[in-house]
Order: structure tokens, then C-alpha cells, then sequence
């Protein structure tokens, strides 16, 4: 019982940790933040710092990887066995990456990303990595499932990459900006509603009724003079 409340205790101050480092790292930015800064807000020594969660690029890597656990496929993703389904899927995927990644703390991820891009460039680079990458992992896994069955051709990535250009056009730019607020939760829906329609236009259904070698097609050229 004792080992369980000094795990539960360990994992609360961690958090702490955690969360203190991200407040900080926004605050004041990356390369200005100290460990004695974060360990200070987070109330802990630097040993137990250093001992629970590791040196500032460990802070930063954790930080940005837990709020990068939300950017995957949608659970429970149905058989994409026909172009229903898979605008059902890419609607829900939509939905759930807009909405996370407009959430403040996560754009608030790519500010800094930005403002650090010249004295500390590992920010970008993690949050590419680690955040961004699951997003794109998670849409070009649907695209491959949906080219296996049929349902769209193409390139998995270069599918990807347009679906995302449909559903975000320009608003994580206004985002970064600050011009626009969030969306509201119709707002997303309505939003990745209608980039999974627009997709699906661009998109048709592949053609799977291949011609047999060597047969033609009878036109006025084939006809037989009278």
C-alpha cells in the first residue's frame, strides 16, 4: 500500500512538473527558460526534477508527446468497404484533429515552435516529429486502407496532404495570428464535413472494370463499309 501511495505521489508531482515547464516554456519561451525556473513554479528541488522527468529537452519532448497521444485515428474505425464509410471516417478524423490541435495550449505549442525557430530549433524539430508526424501517420494510414479497398488512387501521402489542405485552408494561420478565435463545436463539424465531401469529389471512384488485352471498342472506324 505504501509503494502504491509513493507511486501515485511520484506520477502527481511529475505532472506538476510538467505542466509548470509548458507554462514557463510559453511565458518566456524555450531557450530563455532555466531548469531552476520550472523546478522553482513546480515547487520541487532540481534533483527531484532531474530524477522525475529529466533535463528541459525531456520536459519539452514529453510535454509536446502528451499532447500529441490525442492526434490519432479515430478509435473504433469502421471496415472502409465502401465511400460512405470512408467519409464517415475522414469527417470523424477531421473533426477530432481540428479540434485538438486549435485547443490553446496546442497552438500555443506552435508560437513557440516559431519564436524559437533561430536560437532553438530542437522545439520545431520535436514538435515535427513527435507531435505532427502522428496526425500525419494517423490520415495516411486511412488513405492506404481506403486505396486497398478500392474506394479512392493515389499516392497515401499526396492523399493526405490535400485532405489536410482542405480541411484547415487558412485557419491555422488566423490561429498563430490570433485574428480568429477557435471554432465552435458545429463550426468543426461543419468544417470536416465539408472537406471530406469536397476530397471525395476530387476523387471519384476508381474505374475497377479493366478492359481485356487486345479488345477494342467498336466505333465508326471499326464499322465495316457497306
Amino acid at each position: 500500500m505504501s509503494r502504491l501511495k509513493a507511486s501515485d505521489g511520484s506520477a502527481g508531482v511529475r505532472e506538476r512538473i510538467l505542466t509548470a515547464a509548458f507554462e514557463v516554456f510559453v511565458e518566456r519561451g524555450y531557450g530563455a527558460t532555466s531548469t531552476l525556473e520550472i523546478a522553482t513554479r513546480a515547487r520541487v528541488s532540481k534533483r527531484e526534477l532531474y530524477a522525475l522527468v529529466g533535463n528541459k529537452q525531456t520536459m519539452l519532448v514529453t510535454a509536446i508527446g502528451e499532447r500529441a497521444k490525442r492526434l490519432q485515428a479515430p478509435a473504433n474505425m469502421p471496415m472502409l468497404r465502401d465511400r460512405a464509410a470512408l467519409a464517415q471516417v475522414l469527417t470523424a478524423f477531421g473533426i477530432q484533429t481540428v479540434r485538438e490541435v486549435s485547443d490553446p495550449d496546442v497552438v500555443a505549442v506552435f508560437r513557440l515552435a516559431i519564436a524559437e525557430a533561430v536560437q532553438a530549433p530542437e522545439v520545431a524539430q520535436t514538435l515535427d516529429s513527435v507531435g505532427r508526424e502522428a496526425s500525419r501517420a494517423a490520415l495516411q494510414h486511412i488513405m492506404s486502407e481506403s486505396c486497398a479497398a478500392g474506394l479512392i488512387a493515389g499516392r497515401p501521402a499526396d492523399l493526405a496532404e490535400q485532405f489536410a489542405g482542405l480541411l484547415w485552408r487558412d485557419l491555422m494561420i488566423s490561429l498563430l495570428l490570433r485574428v480568429t478565435d477557435r471554432p465552435s463545436p458545429g463550426a468543426i463539424e461543419a468544417r470536416a464535413r465539408d472537406a471530406a465531401v469536397a476530397f471525395l469529389q476530387l476523387h471519384p471512384l476508381p474505374n475497377t472494370t479493366a478492359r481485356r488485352p487486345g479488345r477494342r471498342t467498336k466505333n465508326r472506324s471499326d464499322a465495316t463499309p457497306s
